[in-house]
């Protein structure tokens, strides 16, 4: 029981990953007044160029960066839309989305002809696992050593900077000055603007933070969770990512814990597929499939208590003139 548990743990936190960040993607987004339903489409365009790119490289690095250039230019897009042009933020991330679904699809098979994915990656193409000192030597140890070798040991770089980002974008926020004009710009940016800090380059920079966010998780799906982009390969991951956003109150840590229970019901299903469960029998796999939605769903009814988005949240800013 205890090293089935470790396992599903071991899957939890990678898949938690890719939804940890594009999560503090939206966090950064939201908190200066920018609404980004974009998140998946960010995130399906950054795992698009980052398989086509290490592919065609053999680089695990190029390709993400190139994934994270997708998403920042997808990012820019939106900002051009919802900042410059004052135009509806939700459409704006809502067109992002088809757009990514759409080109993603179209480029694939124009350039690859493997019906809209990319040829698998071998080699330098993924990221490798990581294995830690000592973690082999401590394989054997009770408890703690299933935990560090099997739990903290072996994964890709990519999953610790997804966790490393949760105190770092704490710090960000809460302690430097940016962040605080980040969070003021969220609640009141006339006030922000009567400072003489322009409002328009501190929602630019979010998007920008959100942006690159984004194009970490996208490029995790392709070259280091899987061997190489697939159609719709998100499937759906940003908007659970914004979800556990509204759920973790738009907080950093509380953000790390909604996208870990989101992972971890993700990681339950996978393993309990096909198995008889005793007083039940065979649950159909696609309840299972279904199940983080259906959490997801039943948080936001109300079971969260009341959560308070940024005052000037989905508000374009207009200068008043005097």
């Amino acid at each position: 029981m205890f090293d089935t548990l470790i396992l599903i743990l071991d899957s939890t936190v990678r898949l938690s990953a890719p939804l940890l960040l594009a999560c503090l993607a939206g966090l950064y987004s939201e908190r200066s007044g920018v609404v980004d339903i974009g998140l998946e489409g960010k995130m399906l365009g950054a795992a698009f160029g980052a398989g086509a790119v290490a592919y065609l490289t053999a680089n695990a690095w190029l390709g993400l960066l190139a994934g994270t250039g997708v998403a920042v230019g997808l990012a820019l897009v939106h900002g051009f839309a919802s900042i410059t042009n004052r135009g509806n933020q939700i459409v704006s991330g809502v067109a992002i989305n088809f757009l990514a679904l759409g080109l993603t699809a179209l480029l694939g098979q124009t350039w690859f002809r493997q019906g809209g994915r990319t040829p698998s990656l071998s080699g330098g193409g993924r990221f490798g696992n990581i294995e830690l000192p000592f973690a082999a030597e401590m394989a054997h140890v009770p408890v703690i050593g299933p935990i560090y070798s099997e739990l903290i040991s072996g994964h890709n770089i990519l999953v610790y900077i997804a966790f490393a980002m949760v105190p770092l974008t704490w710090w960000i926020l809460f302690r430097t000055r940016f962040g605080l004009r980040l969070r003021a710009v969220g609640e009141n940016p006339a006030a922000v603007d009567t400072a003489g800090i322009s409002v328009t380059w501190l929602r630019y920079r979010a998007v920008i933070a959100c942006g690159i966010l984004c194009g970490i998780a996208g490029s995790y799906l392709s070259i280091a969770q899987s061997s190489g982009f697939i159609k719709d390969m998100t499937a759906g991951r940003g908007y659970i990512a914004l979800a556990a956003l509204i759920f973790a109150k738009w907080k950093p840590g509380n953000a790390m814990w909604a996208c870990l229970l989101f992972g971890f019901l993700d990681a339950l299903a996978i393993r309990l597929q096909g198995q008889e469960i005793p007083g039940i029998g065979q649950v159909p796999v696609q309840f299972f499939q279904a199940l983080p939605y259906i959490l997801t769903v039943i948080l936001l009814a109300g079971f969260i208590g009341k959560a308070i988005p940024p005052k000037a949240s989905g508000v374009p800013y207009l200068k008043e003139r005097t």
